[in-house]
């Protein structure tokens, strides 16, 4: 081109001074980018793709709730530009993690009865204070409050399992969160229903109203366990999920007092129960699962169960320790849950991820099992193949959902970082996440809640809180 500008030179001046200048504009000009609605940094980016990528100095270019682009800052800059960019300097940047079962209003219940075993704490304390006090104003403020407490920790999906699923839902619509909510099913009077047969029909009613009313919430039907329901309401329920194309949550295998009212009434146990009657002919997510026989974990295997550990829980409750270990090199799809704030008690994925580890460690007296990588995909890609959304989100991988987060590697307790993933699991705590983003849109920035009315919610808990602190002091007078 400069050649053929130059022989032009000789015969028209003024068209060779126009060319170049033509040229060197079109040198100086920097190539178009493409638009999009979100660019995330991090100082270090961890995929969570089946090659555990790390990318250091990486950012992620998102587009309609949907990430576009993954890879190094310089190339995401390079390539597209977006009406908001959020700083990556010493921060890391990862998917959201997924608490795969919770009773989110239970933070209201939170430390009304501590240090008691399974059955006690719920026949003498929790099922009658259900009864006494949930209602729907309960569960809208205690989904608010366990929504902040979750957003805060970095956690953008959770499974839920209560009462008045209208209500949860609309709570999460609002929040910006993403979840499965369990419609309950329990043969005995609760808060919403009045038996296994009124909590299926208005568990059915409330999955058709959501079923495709929000991409981010996914209603579902929540059996409580084989010791709250017969064989036969445990398979009308599978039947009325399967109707409705939905999945399950339910307890299973958690304690010793199941596995013995299971033998004692079916002559066998838990999960081959389950298995005889077809309970696991769709999909289905176990919470605990902590007693599973050496003939039982093949067949949650085998049935694609998935399963979520809730070390926390099972100590506080003493259910035990689980088979994690056995389980995964099982080929069980395993994830990682908090359960409801009043046997944990609190909603912090970070340190069920250390117990976990630890759990595994000191049982088998081997440091070597569960390693740091292993626990960090059950609290995110892994805990999203437990309750099959392992295609839609769990890892920041081109064509799924912008569910990412920020953590803050500039406390202390993370100088000097040697090992990333290491500081994630075994440092990191709730107060390091800075930011959360869910679906494409933030819900929390340099940790301020951009889609909760903190103030309201805090004062609205405390107050709720004293009527039935008032309550109970009356009744034990």
């Amino acid at each position: 081109m400069t050649k053929t500008i130059r022989q032009l030179a000789g015969r028209s001046p003024a068209l060779a001074t126009l060319l170049f200048a033509i040229c060197a504009c079109t040198a100086e000009s920097p190539p178009a980018t493409e638009a999009v609605d979100l660019i995330v940094a991090g100082a270090a980016v961890v995929t969570m793709d089946a090659n555990d990528t790390i990318i250091e100095d990486g950012a992620v270019a998102v587009a309609d709730g949907v990430i576009v682009a993954v890879g190094t800052r310089a190339e995401i800059t390079a390539t597209y530009h977006a009406e908001t960019s959020l700083d990556g300097d010493g921060r890391v940047l990862m998917p959201g993690l997924v608490n795969g079962h919770s009773h989110a209003a239970m933070t209201l219940l939170r430390g009304v009865a501590d240090d008691l075993d399974l059955m006690e704490w719920l026949n003498n304390y929790i099922f009658p204070a259900e009864v006494e006090f949930v209602d729907a104003e309960f569960v809208r403020i205690g989904t608010e409050l366990a929504c902040w407490e979750m957003v805060r920790g970095g956690t953008t999906m959770f499974v839920d399992m209560y009462y008045f699923g209208d209500i949860i839902a609309d709570v999460v619509d609002r929040c910006g969160m993403r979840a499965m909510i369990s419609a309950t099913v329990i043969d005995q009077r609760s808060p919403d229903a009045e038996g296994a047969i009124d909590s299926i029909q208005k568990g059915s009613e409330f999955i058709e109203r959501w079923k495709n009313r929000n991409s981010r919430i996914t209603p579902i039907f929540g059996p409580h366990a084989n010791y709250t329901l017969n064989a036969e309401q445990l398979q009308a329920t599978r039947e009325a999920a399967n109707a409705l194309g939905v999945p399950i949550s339910i307890h299973l295998s958690e304690s010793p007092f199941e596995l013995q009212y299971s033998k004692d009434t079916y002559g066998t146990t838990s999960i081959e129960l389950f298995e005889s009657i077809g309970f696991f002919d769709g999909p289905t997510i176990a919470a605990h699962v902590v007693w599973p026989t050496t003939r039982e974990i093949p067949i949650l295997a085998e049935r694609q169960v998935g399963v979520i550990h809730n070390p926390t829980s099972n100590m506080k409750i003493a259910s035990g320790i689980a088979p994690v270990t056995a389980m995964l090199d099982a080929g069980v799809r395993m994830g990682l849950g908090t359960d409801g704030a009043a046997s944990n008690n609190d909603l912090d994925l970070w340190e069920e991820m250390r117990l976990a580890a630890f759990l595994q460690k000191v049982e088998q007296m081997n440091p070597e099992v569960l390693p740091a990588t292993t626990v960090l995909r059950m609290a995110t890609i892994g805990g999203a193949e437990a309750i099959g959304m392992g295609d839609t989100i769990g890892s920041l991988e081109v064509g799924k959902r912008a569910d990412l987060i920020q953590v803050s590697f500039d406390d202390v307790h993370h100088v000097p970082t040697f090992d990333v993933v290491s500081h994630l699991v075994y440092v990191t705590d709730e107060q390091d996440v800075t930011t959360v983003v869910v679906d494409g849109k933030v819900l929390m920035q340099d940790r301020r809640m951009l889609t909760l009315q903190t103030d309201r919610i805090a004062q609205e808990a405390r107050d709720l809180a004293a009527k039935i602190q008032a309550a109970l002091a009356a009744r034990n007078r």
